[in-house]
């Protein structure tokens, strides 16, 4: 029975596997891709991903149903919070060219798993959003026809009564995901130029709403007679914030463009903050003008805008409202099929997804492969199933990425930079007469988490300090973490950071509700967590980071960072536990990238327990490093000793 039982080292060698990071190449500009975007191809990309049909339908919901008036206040807060998150994906798109996004961020950084498991969370947001936006597309459509295409469907078709299925085939849903996927397999510049068109007359539009709007305007709407500007108070204005804030979630296809990018470390920052800074304005001034042009309580959650033109006199421009709402859903439509193939490509060339979505098309230089097979089961999706149950779990998501993408740019800024160890001759082999430096008790042992640690000399002047160490102004107060090696002590404080945001959150969001907790343990345990939060935020602030690099860098790390790690959290808290169930079963399909990763490939494979690797202090500035051999597998022609026998 206890030889069933895996051993010591096979579970250590199981953990390094789930923690290992990508090995990035020297080159990182080159690339099976078309390098043709440009800032303002990457920055349309981005509002086409952001002001979508929200800016039409989630507008009037929030301003009815939640907030009123104040869901400018709420677009504000949820514009900040979002501003958080992807400057994170600004610094890691600039540093990181490479498609991927979230995943490729995650991997780069943190490890393997997290990243497959980030990954496939963002294909399946990907997919569930596409397919629900095409149906919203759909529905648009049809309600401008009185529902004709519906009517006809059902009544030459059928309807279904089956549980997860659509009432009906949504056939128009379907036909346009596979108009949009016949337009991206023809490469980045004709799916930018059709971007452009589409945003064009959306930004149009826009602009015609905010003019018109602004005329019609009557500042009596947000009177204490039509219930004032926050009706529902500061809890109305958070729960709009929580809701406005996935507005805001399309500005990753611009990371996930970065490898088609001409100039990524420039053009990516530049586009994510243009992008990001259009759309809030647009969001905030379209929220100004609705809520002024009628009174919040009277609107249509359906047609917020259109309604309000009509109820003017303006009934015309409900035409143009609808005009906007179908481009603006078409970019969203291009943003998820632009960007869900380019995850599956990077996936796919790591060994963690099936290789045949690696190929790149020789002409058009995209993963046709990809488009093709993903554009299709989001037709299938579309067609088919019921998506109003599976919409609120593309948020957990979102969030998840955004929570594990902070994370990665403080454990990135606190590592050191890549120095290549020169690898001594085989011929050069000593023999064990020539071991005379250090003894046994001298070697200094490390169990690296990642290949990219790199062992550097202890004894290098204590003036010019490693991006991981402690700070010289913390060395006499904290000088027994002096010991650990470089970015050891900030991994830790990472994940004592995050344990401690999670049960911060949980308290704030469950403690007066499902714990009922009392006053005096409720009060204790929020000072208790955020104590240990702050501290884990202090302790990493007291080591140095990376600094004067040439791309761009979010300010005030790890404050930024932490604070979006927070806010993530907590709002995936207060998603419903059936979004959570869902998300469980999701990541059930963990196992297959774990032993196809092309990184477990690179892995040597001993013959019993692990790699090691030892250290041999020498008068020079660098160290040696060195595999020791399993101490039951000595060395060819080396006697085996008490100790573990080295080879070079």
């Amino acid at each position: 029975m206890a030889r069933w039982l895996p051993r010591s080292a096979d579970l250590t060698r199981f953990c390094q596997k789930l923690n290992r990071v990508k090995t990035l190449e020297d080159d990182m500009m080159e690339t099976s891709f078309n390098r043709c975007l440009s800032t303002i191809d990457l920055t349309l990309l981005g509002i086409g991903g952001m002001v979508g049909s929200g800016l039409y339908v989630l507008t009037g919901t929030v301003a009815k149903e939640i907030a009123g008036p104040a869901v400018i206040v709420s677009f504000i807060i949820a514009g900040f919070a979002s501003l958080l998150a992807a400057l994170c994906y600004a610094e890691f798109g600039a540093r990181v060219p490479k498609t991927g996004s979230a995943y490729m961020f995650t991997y780069v950084s943190v490890g393997e798993i997290w990243a497959f498991l980030i990954g496939w969370n963002v294909l399946l947001e990907y997919m569930i959003g596409g397919a629900a936006v095409a149906r919203a597309w759909s529905g648009y459509l049809d309600s401008i026809f009185n529902h004709k295409i519906k009517n006809f469907t059902e009544t030459h078709v059928g309807t279904w009564q089956v549980p997860f299925l659509a009432h009906y085939p949504d056939f128009l849903a379907a036909a346009i995901l596979l108009v949009a996927t016949a337009f991206i397999s023809f490469g980045a510049k004709v799916s930018s130029w059709l971007n452009h068109v589409f945003s064009a007359i959306s930004m149009g539009v826009i602009l015609f709403i905010l003019i018109m709007g602004f005329i019609l305007a009557q500042p009596k709407n947000w009177s204490t007679q039509e219930g004032g500007f926050a009706p529902y108070g500061l809890s109305g204005i958070m729960a709009g914030t929580a809701t406005c804030f996935y507005a805001f979630v399309g500005f990753d296809v611009i990371a996930a463009s970065s490898e088609e990018a001409r100039n990524p470390q420039r053009a990516v920052p530049r586009a994510i903050a243009f992008s990001l800074g259009l759309a809030t304005g647009a969001y905030i001034l379209v929220s100004v003008v609705l809520t002024l042009m009628v009174p919040w309580h009277t609107l249509d959650p359906d047609s917020a805008l259109a309604d309000a033109f009509y109820r003017r006199g303006y009934a015309w421009a409900g035409f143009l409202v609808a005009a906007g709402s179908i481009c603006a859903m078409n970019t969203v439509l291009l943003s998820n099929l632009f960007s869900l193939p380019r995850i599956v490509y990077a996936m796919a060339e790591d060994g963690l997804f099936f290789q045949v979505f690696s190929r790149v098309h020789p002409r058009t230089q995209v993963p046709v492969v990809g488009i093709v097979v993903f554009g299709l089961l989001m037709a299938l999706l579309a067609l088919v199933f019921d998506l109003e149950a599976l919409v609120q779990f593309l948020s957990i998501g979102t969030l998840l990425a955004y929570t594990f993408v902070a994370a990665s740019i403080i454990v990135l800024r606190f590592q050191q930079q890549k120095v290549d160890v020169p690898a001594p001759a085989a011929s050069s082999r000593p023999s064990s007469e020539s071991h005379e430096g250090p003894s046994a008790s001298e070697l200094k042992e490390y169990e690296s988490f990642s290949d990219k640690l790199q062992l550097v000399d202890r004894d290098k002047s204590k003036e010019h300090r490693e991006p991981g160490q402690l700070k010289a102004a913390f060395e006499p107060y904290l000088e027994f973490l002096s010991d650990f090696y470089p970015g050891e002590v900030v991994t830790v404080a990472v994940v004592t950071l995050m344990v401690s945001a999670i049960c911060l959150c949980s308290i704030l969001v469950f403690g007066n509700t499902h714990l009922h907790l009392p006053t005096w343990s409720y009060s204790l345990l929020l000072v208790l967590f955020s104590l240990g939060f702050l501290l884990s935020l202090l302790l990493i602030w007291a080591h140095e980071q990376q600094r004067g690099t040439q791309t761009f860098q979010i300010p005030l790390v790890p404050l930024s960072p932490a604070l979006s790690i927070v806010l993530n959290i907590y709002l995936m808290l207060k998603l419903s536990y059936m979004t959570w169930l869902r998300f469980a079963i999701w990541l059930l399909l963990v196992g297959y990238g774990i032993w196809h990763s092309k990184e477990n490939l690179r892995e040597p494979r001993p013959q019993r327990g692990s790699a090691r690797y030892v250290v041999f202090p020498s008068g020079s500035l660098e160290e040696r490093v060195q595999a020791v051999q399993p101490s039951s597998q000595p060395a060819a022609g080396l006697p085996d000793t008490d100790t573990d026998d080295c080879k070079r």
